[in-house]
């Protein structure tokens, strides 16, 4: 079995290129696609001041962009109102393989109202979040004037990311603990929060269970590989999707990509680097939802931003291990063995200090309004 080491030791001999290093500068490539010149256009605070309301719900939009997805599908369109700014899910961008009841999706919008509240503050506005089942599952954000407040969670929205990569192993002090769990409080949503080292092997089992399952999965495989953006041309040209170096590898062409994925790209080593990832963060984050549907999965989309924004405030990464969420047949195990009851667990996130790595790329705003 090969690991995951030599995959991207093989790849790169097979095109003649040198793998960049997980911290290596994120800004230049060299390579001529631009994304350098994509990742500072992406990722950034506002420039210059708003001088309309429509420039300024356009930008509210931008902040919004930047929260996380599944699989960074991206999947959510926006509508600029008087007065508010609606969110409504882009089914043409669902993953029915890894998230066939579209509970993912319906988190990510909650990940994006979040940001979007988060925006809206700092810029004199407050934001009033609510579930519209009847109008088709939008999540309508209200906003009216109040004093700015530029929070240190709005000051983070730039800086956060999934970081997929081994942490340091070193644990947090007891008062950034409590800002995370402050910072997770929700309605009808709560937090696991894991540090003990047993504990997180007993989750790191599940997460192994699951992974197993989805990589022996064809179609799960697949539809992963249609969102992975192999080079930076790939990524700055679709915008979307899980850009190759964000998870330690190489940007090489997809097809050269595509067939070595299919060959070393197995569950023994993938199990492998779960296992490191996990034993090197600090923690564990569990969120449980009270009620299995869609207003709860948005909250806990907003919950988990909060708690991603305060992360990245306190300089701690994070990163997503929903395995055992998202195989429907593990995830009642998964429940009981957290001791939840019926409630369902949302998503696992790993937590630690680890190194920054090179960021997935957003949309156009004008791709995304409607």
């Amino acid at each position: 079995m090969y690991t995951r080491r030599q995959f991207i030791q093989t790849t790169v001999a097979a095109v003649g290129a040198t793998a960049l290093p997980a911290c290596s500068s994120l800004a230049g490539s060299g390579s001529g696609h631009g994304y350098g010149e994509a990742v500072e256009r992406t990722w950034r605070h506002s420039e210059g001041p708003l001088t309309t309301a429509r420039a300024l719900r356009r930008e509210l939009v931008r902040y919004a962009t930047l929260a996380p997805s599944s699989h960074n599908t991206q999947c959510w369109k926006f509508t600029l109102e008087e007065g508010r700014i609606s969110i409504l899910p882009d089914l043409l961008r669902r993953c029915p393989v890894v998230d066939p009841d579209d509970h993912h999706l319906f988190v990510s919008l909650g990940c994006a109202a979040e940001n979007l509240v988060q925006a809206a503050q700092a810029n004199g506005l407050h934001g009033e979040v609510r579930f519209d089942g009847a109008s088709g599952d939008v999540v309508r954000v209200a906003m009216e004037p109040t004093k700015p407040v530029s929070s240190p969670m709005f000051q983070a929205i730039p800086k956060r990311q999934c970081t997929r990569a081994p942490y340091d192993e070193h644990e947090l002090p007891s008062e950034q603990l409590k800002l995370l769990e402050r910072a997770a409080k929700g309605d009808g949503v709560d937090l696991l929060l894991l540090t003990d080292r047993d504990r997180m092997e007993e989750v790191l089992e599940y997460v192994v269970q699951g992974n197993t399952i989805q990589m022996n999965d064809r179609a799960f495989v697949e539809e992963l590989e249609t969102w992975i953006r192999f080079s930076e041309g790939e990524a700055v040209q679709r915008g979307d999707g899980l850009f190759s170096r964000s998870f330690g590898n190489p940007a090489v062409p997809r097809w050269l990509a595509s067939p070595l994925m299919s060959f070393f790209f197995r569950a023994g080593s993938e199990n492998e680097k779960y296992a490191r990832h996990i034993r090197s963060s600090a923690g564990i984050a569990v969120f449980v939802s009270e009620a299995d549907e869609k207003p709860h999965w948005v909250e806990a989309g907003r919950c988990y931003e909060r708690f991603a924004l305060q992360a990245a405030a306190l300089g701690i990464r994070n990163a997503l291990v929903n395995q055992p969420v998202e195989v429907a047949a593990l995830r009642p195990q998964f429940a009981s063995h957290l001791g939840v009851g019926n409630r369902r667990p949302d998503l696992i996130v790993r937590f630690g200090h680890g190194p920054e790595m090179p960021p997935s790329l957003r949309r156009p705003i004008d791709a995304v309004i409607v």
